[in-house]
């Protein structure tokens, strides 16, 4: 299949017939052999990518079979990488995520490129019959989120959020004791994530590293000999290339290529307030908020720090808010630590981040032993977050974080930014998925890819 006829198939959209792994179609025996296996592969091959990928090797029922980067060494490295683990030859690296999509032989794909090509890709992916694990947050477009969520749908693909927090103990349990009513009615919440105030340093610190970066960030460089930087770019504006632009960094803190730490540290703590709330089928109505922006002119323009009340439609209330600014309110009440979700209620107090469990009450402290009443609700269990994906893969049973959850989550990252960009209430319909008597601020939710790169239903 050559690349022009391979776009043009992923665009077009179409009913999909029920999927069977590849893998699962060759075991004989169900012992996993490297013939029977999920074939999975990588689409982008940084620091992100290469974490959650060590988890897939350890799994005896994946197969890696394929690497992708815009960096030459990042693809070539990670499909080294992956042949030394199984102690063979034949893991292929590419440049051109769309020639990857285009084998047959492949069941599913990690995505973890910057936050602009999360749902492009994934759109691709699921034209092109593969299942995805999307590294958290889902996307820069709440509209382009919506063609995804249809595409995964109708083709009965199989979706996991990078949202990984769900699948540790210490979280579950958390979020079964306050959605079983042990600390009451839930009254509020607090959840609290890294800001950029809070990164390398912190960007209103003279001589951090990160305003360093922020400072340089619009200094011109020569392209690099092993970067596409074209595919780099994808569907974000063009921008003459920096050093900077192309570092981890830019990529968490850049408008063209990100929300923002906002999305991509605040997901965590929100998925874990909408687990504890039962809310993963819906989002806070109302968003009111405060922020600061770098104080300096440089490359970095998406939010540094934030304080956002956020309302749900039965009226509890959640305080969405950076590290920075969270600390002196944290402290009060627990040891401070640079993440976390706190649920309030009528009884009490839950707390927990991703060390400790933290409570009001002695008894709740006992979280692991702590039992929730005979009748009490089990929320969904999974040790590891791409353990699960791969196990879905095979039975094409939902994982722990599907569409739903993350496209639900992003929605509150998205209006809190909105709330504080506008300085005006976002009051949003979660049924419609509009924002509500603000035409300005809903045209603010899509974003328009560059050409020649579309994102059409």
């Amino acid at each position: 299949m050559n690349r022009r006829h391979f776009i043009k198939s992923i665009i077009a959209a179409g009913a999909a017939p029920t999927f069977i792994p590849a893998g699962v179609l060759r075991a004989q025996d169900g012992k996993p052999t490297p013939s029977n296996r999920v074939t999975f592969a990588l689409i982008g091959s940084g620091g992100m990518g290469n974490g959650g990928l060590g988890n897939v090797l350890g799994n005896p029922d994946a197969q890696v079979i394929a690497a992708c980067d815009v960096f030459k060494s990042r693809r070539e490295n990670t499909a080294k990488r992956v042949d030394s683990h199984y102690k063979t030859t034949g893991c292929a690296a590419y440049g051109d995520f769309r020639e990857l999509l285009a084998r047959k032989d492949l069941d599913c794909v990690e995505i973890a490129t910057g936050d602009y090509w999360h749902i492009p890709i994934a759109i691709a992916a699921a034209r092109a019959g593969k299942d995805m694990y999307v590294e958290k947050p889902l996307g820069i477009s709440l509209d382009w989120a919506y063609v995804l969520r249809k595409e995964i749908n109708d083709r009965k693909r199989i979706f996991q959020h990078g949202t990984w927090q769900r699948s540790r103990d210490h979280f579950r349990k958390a979020c079964e004791m306050v959605s079983n009513g042990v600390i009451g009615n839930v009254q509020r919440v607090e959840a609290w994530t890294h800001g950029m105030a809070s990164d390398v340093g912190g960007i209103f610190n003279e001589g951090s590293k990160l305003r360093q970066l922020h400072v340089d960030g619009l200094k011109g460089a020569p392209v690099p000999a092993e970067l596409d930087y074209n595919m780099f770019l994808g569907p974000a504006p063009a921008k003459p290339f920096t050093a900077v632009r192309a570092m981890n960094h830019a990529i968490f803190h850049c408008s063209d290529y990100a929300l923002g730490f906002i999305a991509g540290w605040g997901i965590h703590a929100v998925d874990i307030a909408q687990w504890g709330l039962n809310m993963d089928h819906s989002s806070p109505i109302s968003y009111k908020g405060t922020g600061r922006f770098p104080d300096v002119f440089g490359l970095f323009d998406t939010l540094a720090t934030w304080d956002v009340q956020c309302t749900y439609a039965n009226g509890i209330q959640m305080h969405f808010i950076d590290a920075f600014t969270a600390k002196p309110i944290i402290e009060k009440y627990r040891p401070y630590c640079d993440h976390g979700t706190t649920f309030f209620g009528e009884k009490g107090w839950i707390s927990v981040d991703r060390g400790a469990v933290y409570a009001s009450e002695k008894e709740w402290k006992a979280w692991k032993t702590f039992d929730c009443g005979p009748n009490a609700k089990k929320l969904y269990e999974s040790k590891n977050q791409w353990t699960n994906f791969i196990d879905c893969v095979k039975t094409r049973k939902p994982t722990i974080n599907p569409i739903e959850s993350a496209i639900n989550g992003d929605v509150i990252c998205h209006l809190s930014d909105l709330a504080v960009r506008t300085g005006r209430e976002i009051k949003w319909d979660p049924k419609a998925e509009k924002i509500v008597g603000d035409n300005e601020a809903q045209l603010l939710l899509s974003k328009t890819p560059r050409a020649p790169w579309k994102i059409e239903a």
